[in-house]
């Protein structure tokens, strides 16, 4: 069986590395003068631990549309792990108002993803990108920049320049699934594999890791929801 996977070229990496994403896709990590031969020469010889990969059961094949919702009275949106009800109030304010509920303007109902969105990116600055220096503190580790990004094929990254970026529909998980995510970046820049060693970072770090893997698994999907 043919085995498909895409390419990331980097002149900062040494070694070719390969990551299963959440939708089970393969990605190779490559320096740029690795030639194509020597890359898929890896890729077979790592036949057998991709194939295991690909079927663990925390991945998941992502919805090719999630059904979402609609900014409705009596509608609810996650926030935190909670549901919060949605109530659409008539004033001239743009913003979005969380108080036990949301209250969402009138004026925003049209754009319903983006209105959400916006929300959710700023609390998700206020809320996670301060768990990550706290926890950075902890681990006695040093990162580059951390940053709020939009990806729906992983929960967060740790970039060649030692960067944390956290996918923003993170604010929408509990805050022990969030600072698992955060755990699991930091420890990259104490161990680049997924060895033992890491995991066990990790578990220290975060003792919930074993209940956050199985929320993820269980409920991944939910935080890509459109609302």
């Amino acid at each position: 069986m043919d085995i498909s996977y895409s390419v990331k070229r980097s002149s900062k990496r040494t070694k070719v590395t390969i990551t299963i994403e959440r939708d089970r896709s393969v990605v190779v990590h490559a320096p740029n003068q690795a030639s194509d031969e020597a890359i898929a020469r890896i890729v077979e010889a790592k036949r057998q631990w991709i194939y295991e990969k690909t079927r663990h059961s925390q991945k998941y094949t992502s919805l090719p549309h999630p059904p979402g919702k609609e900014l409705v009275n009596g509608e609810s949106a996650l926030y935190l792990g909670r549901s919060y009800r949605i109530e659409i109030v008539n004033k001239e304010t743009e913003c979005i108002r969380f108080d036990q509920r949301f209250l969402i303007p009138a004026s925003r109902v049209p754009d319903k993803n983006g209105a959400m969105r916006e929300w959710y990116i700023e609390r998700a600055k206020k809320k996670i990108l301060p768990r990550v220096v706290k926890q950075a503190r902890e681990l006695g580790v040093s990162f580059g920049q951390t940053r709020i990004v939009d990806n729906r094929y992983r929960w967060g990254s740790c970039t060649v320049r030692d960067n944390v970026n956290l996918n923003w529909r993170l604010i929408k998980a509990p805050i022990f699934v969030i600072d698992y995510v955060i755990a699991h970046e930091l420890a990259h820049l104490l161990e680049p594999n997924h060895t033992s060693r890491f995991w066990n970072i990790v578990k220290t770090q975060a003792p919930t890791m074993n209940r956050a893997r199985d929320w993820l698994r269980e409920n991944g999907q939910l935080l890509e929801e459109e609302v």
